[in-house]
């Protein structure tokens, strides 16, 4: 092998076993945060419910200002929930674009190793994407 080939080989290498040891560490920390949560959507709804009775304690806020107050953080979560769906595709091209130019650099066996790690990698961020719906 020539030593410029070699030197291109082992460059790309290193950046597919960078790109899989981030993969692996955000998914493990991931993994962290959320049993530190213990319980993900009802742990944030039960948080955030707690922080709007701690604020309507602190302003003594009226029972009609109350009502308008949770109408308008509702709308805000409705338009939070409708803004990530409209994001959503141009988060995912530039990540399969990636995906599609490593593959390509891999040998058959390597490909089926990515695509089970990929896999997982999808379904632990699909898992994380319900706890937020």
């Amino acid at each position: 092998m020539t030593s410029p080939s070699r030197t291109k080989l082992i460059m790309w290498t290193v950046l597919v076993a960078v790109f899989l040891l981030g993969s692996v560490t955000g998914a493990a920390l991931s993994g962290l945060i959320r049993s530190r949560a213990s319980g993900g959507r009802d742990s944030r709804e039960h948080s955030a419910s707690e922080r709007f009775a701690k604020m309507r304690a602190e302003l003594n806020l009226t029972d009609q200002q109350t009502t308008q107050i949770k109408a308008i953080l509702d709308e805000t979560k409705n338009e939070y929930k409708t803004l990530r769906i409209e994001l959503k595709p141009r988060f995912d091209e530039p990540r399969l674009k990636a995906r599609a130019k490593i593959r390509a650099l891999l040998t058959p066996e390597q490909q089926q190793k990515f695509d089970a790690i990929v896999a997982r990698y999808d379904a632990r961020r699909e898992e994380e994407e319900k706890s937020k719906r």
